[in-house]
């Protein structure tokens, strides 16, 4: 008896259809994060140009760009470096995205020189070969400097361009949650935050669940949607659902957390089996999620069950399709110094803000009508102007014109005062005739605006009817309603009969209809024909 014995060449780990990339110091960091928490069916590589960075990481896919280049010391926080290191590069790249990969996540720290710089280039590679690729990156802390928040925003834009879809988290709303930390600490939740992000996404493919979210449904979402904003809260007790919700969509760690206006959400619900998810908190999620992102949003849900919740529920949105064109991060303020009064221990304002002036040419709003010039006139007293008090100067059309009340007392005898008050008056009524004609010119341009824009609507209504009965008309010629009966009964029946015309005394077309007589010039009869007649002499 032979002993038959097979053998199988068995690969020695599956390849999945997610990677994660690491690139440059901050994405590696992040990187190996994820990989010690662990991802489920996520393949991990750290990309750098620090062959000494590389050798710490636990991650055994390792790629190092920029070899001839840096020779292994670094891009030096000079974006333009890293970007020739992964130039450099390309092809092993590509070579390892080339296997089967279906989606990957480009995560760095941007910044600095080889994740601002290289991450562009990874994501242009992965594009080019139709993989779904997701940036997270990281904004740097405002502590930082501002050269590096213009480098990281300068590299975020450069990376929309060639992702489908960028989340962005700014380091500092990590201050706004956990105050002062260590600065260990606060880089370390940073990576924890960039591991929600991945770990959100891609176990929303990996998991399975009862309703299923799979790859196609992730990809509906994010392909070619420019920025987006991720949320995931986990909670337990009364009224998780609600609570659950409300947390996702209220974290400060993500850029843009308001989901109004998104296009397309992907929704995933998560739950133990302690406690699975009812129907009425289904219902309750949907509709708060729906409500918040108004009713033009494409909602796509999925839901699972994670033996490792127990009683809890976890919910994580991804909303798409923001109108975003640029990101900008916020800029660091300036010290407010509070200075208070000894005496009365109020706070005193040293930067007070100046008032808006409107700067704007308005009309007068009401007709002005000016007062009749009268020889007794009383004296008002005048107002003393209020301490720190300017007053508005009046503002019409582009000019102005100052009226000043004579000071002496108007008497009877006195005809020089009253010729000087009479000749205000005149002065008074020749300036609101003015205005009046520059109010009537004003509105006869007003008018023929109006007239102008009445002729272009008309014109545009004439043309866009004279282009619907084209395309009628068109359609009308291209269309075939005949069916075959239809070209059969074509065919076999004459058209004269179709149309319906009666033919009497018709002569055969095989019998010679040739007229005997001609004509002149004058369409005078000439006679005979002698070549037709019957005998020809």
């Amino acid at each position: 008896m032979s002993d038959n014995s097979y053998q199988f060449d068995i690969p020695p780990h599956h390849k999945s259809i997610i990677k994660v990339i690491g690139v440059g110091g901050g994405g590696s960091n992040a990187v190996n994060h994820m990989y010690n928490l662990g991802i489920r069916d996520v393949e991990f590589f750290v990309c750098n140009t620090d062959v000494q960075a590389l050798q710490s990481s636990p991650v055994p896919n390792k790629l190092q760009i920029g070899t001839n280049l840096t020779a292994g010391l670094g891009a030096g926080a000079n974006p333009e470096k890293g970007k020739h290191a992964a130039m450099e590069s390309k092809e092993e790249i590509r070579e390892i995205l080339s296997d089967g990969t279906k989606m990957v996540f480009v995560t760095a720290g941007m910044g600095g020189g080889t994740g601002t710089g290289a991450a562009p280039v990874i994501a242009k590679v992965a594009k080019e070969l139709d993989i779904l690729t997701v940036g997270i990156v990281t904004a740097p802390f405002i502590f930082e400097g501002r050269k590096k928040a213009k480098v990281a925003e300068e590299g975020i834009n450069l990376l929309k361009e060639c992702c489908d879809t960028v989340l962005v988290i700014l380091n500092d709303k990590l201050r706004e949650i956990y105050g002062n930390l260590s600065i260990r600490n606060a880089f370390g939740q940073a990576d924890n935050i960039l591991t929600t992000a991945a770990k959100g996404i891609a176990e929303i493919i990996t998991v399975p669940g009862y309703v299923n979210v799979d790859f196609e449904d992730v990809k509906t979402v994010m392909c070619e949607a420019g920025s987006a904003v991720m949320g995931s809260a986990m909670t337990d007790g009364e009224n998780r659902a609600r609570r659950a919700a409300e947390a996702a969509l209220s974290s400060p760690l993500l850029n843009n957390m308001n989901i109004h206006g998104a296009e397309k959400i992907l929704l995933s619900i998560m739950s133990g089996e302690q406690a699975e998810l009812q129907m009425d908190e289904l219902t309750e999620i949907t509709d708060f999620i729906q409500e918040m992102a108004g009713e033009e949003a494409d909602v796509i849900f999925g839901h699972g069950i994670d033996e490792e919740m127990g009683e809890s529920i976890s919910v994580t949105v991804i909303a798409t399709g923001f109108d975003q064109s640029e990101t900008k991060l916020p800029a660091k303020k300036g010290t407010v110094k509070k200075v208070y009064d000894l005496d009365s221990s109020r706070q005193i304002n040293k930067n007070p803000e100046p008032p808006q002036q409107n700067h704007q040419a308005e009309q007068p709003k009401e007709r002005i009508t000016p007062k009749q010039p009268s020889l007794f006139e009383e004296d008002q007293p005048d107002e003393e102007p209020k301490e720190g008090h300017k007053e508005e100067e009046p503002v019409v059309d582009t000019r102005t014109y100052y009226f000043e009340r004579p000071q002496q007392k108007i008497n009877d005898e006195d005809d020089d005062s009253e010729m000087s008050q009479h000749k205000v008056g005149i002065d008074d009524y020749e300036f609101i005739d003015k205005i009046e004609e520059e109010q009537n010119e004003q509105i006869k341009i007003e008018s023929a605006e109006e007239k102008s824009l009445k002729e272009i609507k008309l014109k545009r209504e004439d043309l866009q009817r004279q282009a619907k009965e084209r395309v009628d008309m068109i359609k009308k010629l291209n269309s075939n309603p005949y069916r075959q009966d239809d070209y059969k009964d074509k065919w076999n029946t004459p058209a004269y009969i179709r149309k319906n015309v009666n033919l009497q005394d018709v002569p055969h077309s095989a019998d010679h209809n040739v007229s005997r007589y001609n004509l002149n010039d004058d369409n005078q009869i000439l006679g005979n024909n002698k070549f037709l007649h019957d005998n020809v002499d």
